[in-house]
């Protein structure tokens, strides 16, 4: 294990959540959750829609506990944003677990017929490479850095950070790429270029070259500026359905922290959950847990401050990234 991951073992959050995925929910009620008394409701199964990846692995605990326990939910796996988005305008599906910007935009489009439950991943990005040394952004000058998500979240945050950090973009060179499986094949060829990869892509790249080093994560340098740090992803409810069935949505609130709470104090039996529902890899996974545990499921007002200065960065370098204008106070589900 590279002297990094050492590092960053000792930044892992501490989650005092009761574990165990048979625990009743209602034991696990704390502060800042919904006011709605939580409960399943009798005839109701709520539909969730998540994405393969970090947004997702918080969830296996409790799609695990849905097979024995009764079927509450129903849980489907998508590879990108835009299936879901049909699937919620038609009504198809009550809960969906989506990068944050996408929820915005979907809150503008859908006139509200969006809201946001809680957080369910912070920082992902990494900046890896072959040079020890870097450690920081402006590590990045006179490099060519590599990188996916043109004209997403990845682009725009670092863009922002580089503008926060008084670096101008014509100090380095941005090169992108499709897939991060084409980031790591070009920082093969250049022993000299940085890597900026979202987990677990970050690991798998230096779990297939043993002498690349992950540098710093970027939300090191977002935090520098900002109080709050990235929010890379949130867990949205129909309006209508959490109107119709509150009790519903306040027990997945508390079920889905309990699952996050079970997957970060047992990483190794969750990261077989996450390879069996086909996320990533259960040898991945695992040390994506133990050293960076992205996972998240912070609700309540503690999630609308942290929500809404995301949304107001990405704001600043890109507004087509949030919909064109800020979410109001009703983007926010608070119980």
């Amino acid at each position: 294990m590279k002297r990094i991951f050492t590092t960053m073992m000792a930044a892992v959050l501490t989650l005092s959540l009761l574990a165990g995925c048979g625990q009743q929910a209602q034991q696990n009620a704390a502060a800042g959750q919904p006011a709605v008394t939580a409960g399943y409701e009798d005839g109701v199964t709520t539909r969730v829609a998540a994405l393969k990846g970090p947004t997702s692995m918080g969830l296996v605990c409790l799609m695990k506990e849905n097979e024995s326990e009764g079927a509450h939910y129903t849980f489907d796996m998508y590879t990108a944003g835009d299936e879901i988005v049909p699937l919620i305008a038609k009504g198809e599906v009550d809960i969906a677990l989506v990068p944050t910007n996408l929820a915005a935009t979907l809150y503008q489009k859908t006139e509200g017929g969006v809201q946001v439950l809680n957080v369910n991943a912070g920082n992902v990005l990494y900046a890896v490479s072959h040079d020890e040394a870097i450690t920081d952004l402006n590590g990045l000058k006179g490099k060519t850095v590599y990188m996916t998500g043109k004209g997403t979240t990845p682009e725009w945050t670092l863009r922002y950070l580089l503008g926060k950090s008084g670096i101008a973009e014509t100090d380095l060179t941005i090169e992108f790429k499709t897939e991060a499986t084409e980031v790591v094949a070009a920082l093969g060829q250049d022993e000299t270029g940085v890597g900026i990869l979202p987990q677990p892509f970050a690991t798998v790249a230096m779990l297939q070259d043993q002498t690349m080093t992950l540098n710093f994560p970027l939300d090191d340098a977002w935090r520098a500026v900002n109080e709050q740090g990235i929010a890379t992803g949130v867990t949205i409810v129909r309006t209508a359905f959490a109107q119709e069935h509150p009790a519903a949505v306040a027990q997945f609130v508390l079920d889905h922290q309990r699952s996050v709470a079970q997957a970060g104090e047992d990483p190794a039996a969750a990261a077989q959950l996450i390879e069996e529902y086909g996320i990533v890899k259960a040898g991945v996974a695992k040390q994506v847990l133990e050293n960076f545990n992205p996972l998240a499921a912070e609700s309540g007002e503690a999630m609308q401050t942290w929500v809404s200065s995301y949304l107001q960065a990405l704001y600043e370098i890109a507004p087509e990234a949030v919909g064109g204008k800020l979410p109001d106070e009703g983007f926010y589900y608070l119980g």
